[in-house]
């Protein structure tokens, strides 16, 4: 009973997730300096240092133009249920709900809550369209990412690109269940399925089971709420199946073009930073940015650097050419979510006054 007595007090004074948390930040950390110990940080200094005005002049004009295409997913599944909110004002909206997601662990998912918010207290979109809005831009957003990821790996095979080994069979699976996650939820809500909710309502009843707990709880509301919500936004996503499938590939094209997007602005960068790389080594290497971003560390702390090292390693190049455009990269990223503090800290502001 003492020890039972000794966790719990353990579980308050430190909850799991903070440990969680600690642990991966601390990772984090010891990856970063792991890598950074091996290589020259003078030539890291050195590439970085040749930048000149009009190149960094350029790469932030391409950023800002591949920032616009973010929310065009976004936009369009709101026009399609009726509600036209400004361009402009999506796209200072994902600023901030990136910087929430990049400043936080998991840098892919954080700030969506976020983004139903801004859109239901600020233009009046009820929670279900929202929800469904944000959920199948999500969707839509990770088939485009696990697609462009699983794509690559197929490449690889074929043009035998990295010495991969007797692995081919592993890296084909890998990338069948990257395109399997999310065309089978958003297969399951064209056709009116109600996988997420039906998700909840089977973990809701697991942990009754598990835990021996009554039938109605006072907690339950909280379940409740969060099954009802999810229905209604699966429902409202069946709509959008049925009733403006052309917007819906629309959306799904615009994911294409923000992909285009991204591989020219990161080809851009190992252009000015002199790596000379084809566009099919580019290619390679933004595939193990991409898969370092998928890691829960805040930010990519660490992982990021290790990847883009690793990866001109394998090219030949010297690490430190991969740590330059590790920096170059985070420097791009930090501004911008430094951008979207900015505009959440204004957004803040005005709905104080505003009551």
């Amino acid at each position: 009973m003492i020890a039972n007595l000794r966790q719990l007090s353990l579980d308050r004074l430190f909850p799991r997730r903070v440990l969680v948390r600690v642990f991966w930040t601390v990772a984090a950390f010891g990856l970063l300096w792991i890598t950074m110990r091996s290589v020259a940080l003078a030539e890291v200094w050195a590439r970085l240092s040749r930048l000149q005005a009009h190149q960094l002049l350029a790469l932030v004009i391409v950023n800002a133009l591949v920032i616009t295409t973010f929310s065009a997913r976004w936009w369009l599944l709101l026009y399609a249920q009726g509600y036209r909110i400004p361009y402009a004002k999506l796209t200072g909206y994902r600023l901030v709900t990136f910087a929430v997601s990049y400043f936080t662990p998991g840098p892919h998912f954080g700030g969506e809550p976020l983004q139903v918010y801004l859109v239901t207290a600020r233009h009046n979109v009820p929670v279900s369209a929202a929800v469904a809005a944000v959920l199948l831009d999500k969707l839509l957003e990770m088939a485009a990412n696990f697609a462009f990821l699983a794509g690559a790996m197929l490449y690889i095979l074929h043009r035998q690109l990295l010495p991969v080994g007797g692995q081919q069979q592993q890296l084909f699976g890998y990338a069948f269940v990257l395109l399997l996650l999310p065309g089978t939820l958003l297969a399951a809500l064209s056709i009116g399925r109600h996988p997420l909710s039906s998700l909840v309502s089977a973990a809701g009843s697991a942990w009754r089971r598990f835990s021996g707990a009554p039938a109605q709880l006072p907690g339950q509301d909280l379940q409740a709420r969060l099954y009802w919500t999810l229905h209604a936004s699966e429902e409202a996503s069946t709509a959008l199946f049925r009733n403006h499938p052309r917007l819906v590939l629309l959306a799904a094209v615009a994911s294409a073009a923000s992909w285009l997007g991204i591989i020219g602005e990161f080809w851009l960068m190992t252009n000015v930073l002199g790596l000379e790389l084809t566009l099919e080594k580019a290619i390679l290497a933004l595939i193990a940015a991409r898969i370092a971003i998928l890691l829960p560390m805040p930010a990519a702390l660490g992982a990021l650097e290790a990847s883009q090292a690793l990866a001109m390693r394998t090219m030949g190049l010297p690490p430190a050419a991969g740590v330059s455009l590790s920096l170059l990269i985070r420097a791009r990223d930090v501004l911008v979510g430094l951008l979207g503090l900015c505009l959440g800290g204004r957004e803040l502001w005005r709905r104080g006054r505003e009551r």
